[in-house]
């Protein structure tokens, strides 16, 4: 005899789910129509949640368009370092996490959130506490372990 179980999921598992939702159903109409343009209705429509679904998870519609760039910055960031790490050489690091910084920037919609709506929205401060916490700390990284490099390869890093 065989025994189906179904494993029910906690509450923090479908809050979790929740969360995500609404953050990947944001993303999407920011992208398409701009921070300024979705409202918190648009959001929990597209979701098919209810609003107070929105304000359990989110204070406000600034506050889920920070968790949209937070997790922005933390895709980014995690693509800078698994490129980086293919080497170990300090040069080859920054070399390949720049390449990667580029590459992870063409994903639809990124450039747009963090380069245009993320500043303008949240503010300068907010966006560089943001990026110390991400991509800021690989780029230290690399920059650290590249320093002890003689000038042919700095002058190889500039150019």
């Amino acid at each position: 005899m065989t025994e189906i179980t179904s494993r029910r999921k906690s509450n923090a598992e479908r809050s979790a789910q929740m969360r995500q939702k609404l953050v990947d159903t944001a993303r999407a109409l920011f992208v398409s129509d701009g921070y300024a343009q979705t409202s918190t209705p648009d959001i929990v429509k597209a979701a098919d949640v209810t609003r107070g679904a929105l304000y359990h998870h989110f204070a406000d519609k600034k506050d889920l368009f920070l968790a949209v760039i937070r997790q922005e910055n933390e895709a980014v960031a995690k693509e800078i370092e698994d490129a980086a790490n293919t080497s170990s050489d300090g040069i080859d690091m920054l070399m390949e996490g720049a390449s990667a910084y580029f590459d992870a920037m063409q994903r639809p919609g990124r450039c747009r959130l963090l380069l245009l709506d993320g500043p303008s929205v949240l503010g300068y401060e907010v966006m560089q506490q943001i990026d110390a916490e991400f991509s800021a700390k690989s780029l230290k990284e690399g920059l650290t372990a590249a320093e002890g490099m003689s000038q042919p390869d700095a002058f190889r890093l500039i150019f």
